[in-house]
């Protein structure tokens, strides 16, 4: 007899395990996620069978219920959310798979007895500009050979499986039309480099994976014609978190300085607006080019936000280790981290003092 996975957190289960998820926020944020617990702590509580559908062995939260749990999380410990979101852009690529390979590999991320990751940054945003692929694919007497290189996988060191996608070296189309599948990273072929030092976030233990030749553990049949597209909504639910996490240095500032309350108050009121729209959102069908506003609004909150919260914080949070120093660094992280073209334009000329002269379009390509 299989166990149902508990209900998704939410409320005070949800409350209770974003604090013990920030009580090990220093470890995660030297070690990662998968070696502090975090994440098998996560799937106990039943927050990883929530992406999952009920016939895949999930309990199948809804779209807002998922943003509301990002939101709380990532205001507790951004490594954390980071690698949640990663995880959860591979299941749900994998949903598309055939039933077969769901059975296969679903329930397990369910209950947090594997864990994947995926790295389709190829595909969307790094390194477009290059005239080859840099990760084709092969078929011979449907076999299917993987070669190249995925540049931004975040756990690369820490799963068991990555779902990743590949241009077809077969294919005549002028744009060919990328082929998604799951491998195990411990087949021959997979190369996986020692993670990067980053700025913020080294605990996500982000790095490059090299693939010589690897056969895949199955082809992921995609549903759709289009590809992967940059900034989805998981990406603003952070920079909401992240935003929440510096108003709660600024109020506890505000009690002793009164001078501050106005501040707090008009940044509480940006972000209220911002995750509304958010969670209305989730919960309907919208374009590229009304997500894409919304990021750059996040984007631009979850940066001003933190630079208050140091600034409040005075010499202090100057101080490595201080709240208001891991927060500063970690705003950055959302002016590079899945960002369509449209939306680092606009970034871009905001930080020059230039009107935008181009709106935000519906590409999400680079």
């Amino acid at each position: 007899m299989t166990l149902l996975p508990p209900p998704f957190p939410s409320g005070s289960s949800l409350a209770e395990l974003c604090q013990e998820i920030k009580s090990l926020g220093t470890h995660t944020r030297e070690v990662g996620p998968w070696k502090s617990g975090v994440l098998s702590k996560i799937a106990i509580s039943g927050g990883l069978a929530g992406w999952i559908q009920k016939d895949d062995g999930g309990t199948e939260a809804s779209e807002k219920a998922i943003m509301e749990f990002l939101i709380a999380l990532a205001s507790s410990c951004l490594t954390t959310a980071l690698a949640l979101t990663q995880w959860a852009s591979a299941v749900r690529i994998l949903s598309r798979a055939s039933l077969e390979t769901r059975a296969r590999f679903l329930p397990d991320l369910a209950t947090g007895q594997q864990f994947t990751t995926v790295g389709i940054s190829q595909l969307t945003t790094s390194q477009q500009h290059l005239d080859r692929p840099i990760l084709t694919a092969t078929q011979i007497n449907n076999t299917w050979s993987l070669e190249g290189r995925c540049p931004w996988v975040t756990g690369a060191d820490s799963v068991s499986t990555l779902v990743t996608g590949a241009i077809s070296i077969n294919s005549q189309k002028t744009q060919a039309t990328p082929h998604f599948f799951i491998l195990e990273t411990n087949s021959s072929g997979v190369k996986i480099a020692p993670p990067m030092e980053l700025l913020a976030l080294t605990g996500s233990r982000t790095s490059s994976i090299e693939l010589d030749h690897v056969s895949p553990a199955a082809e992921i049949a995609s549903k759709s014609e289009s590809g992967p597209q940059t900034g989805g909504l998981g990406t603003t639910a952070l920079a909401v978190g992240s935003t929440r996490a510096s108003l709660a240095i600024l109020e506890q500032e505000s009690l002793r300085r009164g001078r501050l309350k106005p501040i707090v108050e008009e940044l509480e009121k940006e972000v209220a607006v911002i995750e509304s729209m958010l969670f209305q959102f989730a919960t309907k069908r919208i374009d590229i080019q009304e997500r894409n506003l919304l990021r750059q609004r996040a984007n631009t909150l979850v940066t001003r936000t933190a630079q208050a919260a140091l600034t409040a914080s005075k010499g202090a949070g100057f101080v490595k280790g201080h709240p208001a120093e891991h927060l500063i660094r970690e705003s950055m992280f959302y002016l590079v981290w899945s960002c369509p073209q449209s939306v680092t334009e606009s970034l871009l000329c905001d930080f020059a003092g230039l009107e935008n002269q181009s709106r935000i379009s519906g590409t999400g390509q680079q």
